[in-house]
């Protein structure tokens, strides 16, 4: 890696960027449209942030720009998407499209997607969306005092975002499908603990090309250090069906990623565990039982409590402490995956369909309101 590609402190410590991929639908159904390429075409000038294409031609990617605060970045996600929904089409937020079967979608005609897509055959056939959480970091040694911080709490955060029970028409037995198809992915687990950013480095630069990849962003980690944007990026987050949910596990990172900062460094998971606790976390959501810090088996509204208790000095320094909170309600509606359970009842995905349309209607009125 370059020393030009290194750009750890060259902002505000701390700041926020966020990714946040959703489906291109038919409005009035929700069925899966292959129409993000003509989205783009039909946007008009953005007062900030970024919408760019996807894997797939049925996804839009939504990037904001560097922000201070979790209002501010989940604020623009939301202008975003308005901009998005005034071109005429719908948007459903969600991991996995609920109905959509191998074929619906195709690979965007991009030479890195295309790429992409002939690595990946099969396992890049069904498209998934996720929102991505990027926290500036002050310096290398932080980017990887935080990064080791965070793989520990992975688990928790992947139960708390889990929204994909449904995949091509039915109920998957899961709370997260798109922990599926990942899970098929080369690089899409969670890198081993670093000892310090020259471990990185070499790992990195040894895995590319061993991979015959042309550089790190082609390592599609739940988590990792980015050293061309200065950040550290939590993957491993389905995209949340409301902006209240997005903002509640923004929150989360935003605040964990700043008490791992200066906390005494707690020894992570192996790579066993953590990877079982991440199944399980895809398996039942909020309602799972995942290991702690010595492998005793607790409930996600426990560790949910202690984490917001251990995180709230930093969320009240962040000025999330409000949207930190947000994520009791989130618990209480089963997470995502339980709003989609409820709105499809017994199987109606009709049902389901619109109100996941109708929700990423809501992210208007959100916007709104927080302004």
């Amino acid at each position: 890696m370059d020393r030009e590609e290194v750009h750890f402190g060259e902002g505000e410590p701390f700041t926020l960027g966020l990714e946040e991929e959703l489906f291109v639908v038919d409005p009035d159904d929700g069925r899966l449209l292959n129409a993000g390429a003509a989205v783009l075409e039909q946007l008009g000038e953005l007062d900030r942030g970024e919408v760019k294409n996807e894997l797939h031609r049925s996804q839009i990617e939504l990037i904001t720009g560097i922000c201070s605060t979790v209002d501010e970045a989940v604020s623009e996600l939301c202008e975003l998407r308005a901009a998005v929904l005034a071109t005429g089409v719908g948007l459903a937020a969600c991991g996995t499209h609920p109905t959509a079967v191998e074929g619906d979608s195709v690979t965007t005609d991009n030479p890195r997607y295309e790429r992409i897509g002939n690595l990946l055959g099969d396992a890049g056939a069904t498209p998934v969306c996720a929102v991505h959480i990027h926290v500036g970091m002050p310096d290398a040694a932080t980017a990887i005092r935080v990064f080791n911080g965070l793989r520990r709490h992975l688990p928790l955060l992947e139960a708390l975002a889990a929204n994909s029970p449904y995949r091509h028409g039915r109920d998957t037995g899961l709370a997260s499908a798109r922990e599926l198809t990942l899970r098929s992915w080369p690089r899409a687990g969670v890198p081993r603990a670093m000892a310090d950013f020259d471990d990185f480095v070499r790992s990195t630069a040894r895995l590319t090309r061993v991979a015959e990849v042309p550089d790190y962003t082609f390592h599609w980690w739940k988590l990792r250090p980015h050293p061309r944007l200065g950040t550290v990026e939590i993957r491993a987050l389905d995209t949340q069906v409301s902006p209240q949910h997005t903002e509640a596990l923004v929150a989360a990172v935003h605040a964990l990623a700043r008490y791992e900062a200066d906390a005494e460094p707690v020894e992570g998971p192996p790579a066993e565990i953590l990877d079982e606790a991440s199944f399980r976390a895809a398996r039942a959501g909020v309602e799972a039982s995942l290991p702690d810090d010595e492998d005793r088996m607790r409930p996600v509204c426990e560790l949910l409590e202690e984490m917001m208790a251990r995180v709230r000095p930093a969320a009240r320094e962040l000025r999330c402490e409000r949207q930190l909170d947000g994520l009791t309600a989130l618990l209480a509606d089963g997470g995502g995956a339980g709003v989609q359970r409820a709105a499809c009842g017994d199987g109606d995905f009709t049902a389901l369909l619109k109100a996941l349309v109708a929700r990423a209607d809501d992210s208007v009125e959100h916007m709104r309101t927080a302004g």
